[in-house]
């Protein structure tokens, strides 16, 4: 009886990926569990060891003169066909068998044992969706909710909701189409791990760009800073501690071909990689890349606000399409910016875009 048990803790190892170990822990607390409940024995012992395939359990009960309570007390008597060296005060162990436990403690032990492997797959998935986090994991849509817009997702057998919230506004998914998305978290809930998952999320472009751009991968590159409007544009802050490798120039790749990779998987969304610079002045001039700035001055009485001037027949190009380029500026750079044209005169159309570049900047 006892090699088929332990075989049988091995074939679950096997087929379900659960540690021996594991299981075993929790085979015993459900043993445990029953004869405190049937026996009413609190002081016992459940020993399993799979090296030996040994199975032992037993109640411990204190030696006394007059038995009050049989759940806890022996006999001098009993105790000594047990143990001969037993003494009054001391305890005994008495061996249990199995049919000892009785129909319902076998029943609460078998309960216990399978919420323990239920349980143990949980950490398991979760344990691997953990170290999913922060990834790009390949997806495939199952379905659409007509009525909310969200998607189900198939990633690695498992399914996972794609919120509309979550989906670029400009693309469409259907069902069967291979995406790729982001994921944010993972929660553990009482269904089990769930994934947080977005194809809007910045760390998306961040991702793609750490793996398809060596340099990046092995920390030559730096990306320093990241602001997004999914579908439209990115704006990507990049360093090189390697005074020979160009850290725009890495991230594009000979003739483009590595951003335009990433642009493709992102359905056509344009990304401006910029040089980041501890200078504040020379950061927020790339940042507002492809404009051409003259000139970058703190405002004084205002924290990381800075009044920017471009040439004329740039201030439109600066701003950018109901203000995005300097929005996008704003968020890579946290500083409020103020883009002024170097005349001082603003058209009708410059003056509304105007009053947009100069919103808050988020946290980038």
């Amino acid at each position: 009886m006892n090699h088929e048990f332990f075989e049988a803790l091995a074939l679950l190892e096997k087929e379900k990926g659960i540690p021996a170990e594991y299981l075993i822990e929790k085979i015993q607390n459900a043993i445990s569990i029953a004869i405190k409940r049937d026996l009413g024995a609190e002081d016992n012992i459940v020993e399993i060891d799979p090296a030996t395939e040994r199975f032992y359990v037993a109640v411990r009960k204190t030696v006394v003169e007059d038995v009050e309570d049989p759940a806890l007390e022996i006999s001098m008597v009993d105790a000594l066909k047990l143990d001969r060296t037993a003494q009054l005060g001391g305890s005994v162990q008495i061996p249990l068998e199995t049919k000892q436990f009785g129909r319902i403690a076998a029943q609460s032990a078998k309960h216990v044992i399978r919420q323990g492997i239920r349980e143990a797959e949980k950490g398991q998935l979760l344990q691997e969706y953990q170290s999913r986090q922060h990834d790009i994991v390949s997806a495939t849509v199952l379905r659409i909710d007509p009525k909310r817009g969200s998607a189900t997702l198939e990633i690695g057998g498992s399914e996972a909701i794609l919120p509309k919230s979550e989906q670029v506004s400009t693309e469409e998914l259907v069902e069967g189409k291979k995406i790729k998305v982001y994921v944010v978290d993972v929660l553990s809930t009482e269904k089990g791990p769930r994934l947080m998952i977005s194809r809007t999320h910045p760390g998306l472009v961040k991702r793609l760009f750490e793996m398809n751009v060596p340099e990046i991968y092995d920390g030559t590159v730096e990306i320093k800073a990241i602001s997004r409007e999914a579908g439209s544009r990115t704006k990507m802050a990049v360093i090189s501690h390697d005074e020979n490798v160009d850290a725009v120039g890495a991230c594009i790749g000979p003739k483009g071909t590595r951003v335009s990779g990433i642009v493709e998987e992102l359905g056509g969304e344009k990304i401006d990689v910029v040089k980041y610079s501890e200078d504040p002045a020379q950061f927020i001039a790339a940042a507002l890349s492809p404009a051409t700035v003259l000139a970058v001055e703190e405002i004084s009485d205002s924290p990381k606000s800075c009044r920017v001037t471009v040439p004329d027949h740039q201030l439109s190009l600066a701003i950018g399409n109901k203000g995005q380029n300097a929005r996008l500026a704003a968020k890579l750079t946290g500083w409020k910016i103020d883009i002024r044209p170097e005349s001082g005169f603003y058209g009708e159309d410059e003056e509304e875009n105007e009053e947009q570049a100069q919103e808050a900047p988020e946290e980038a």
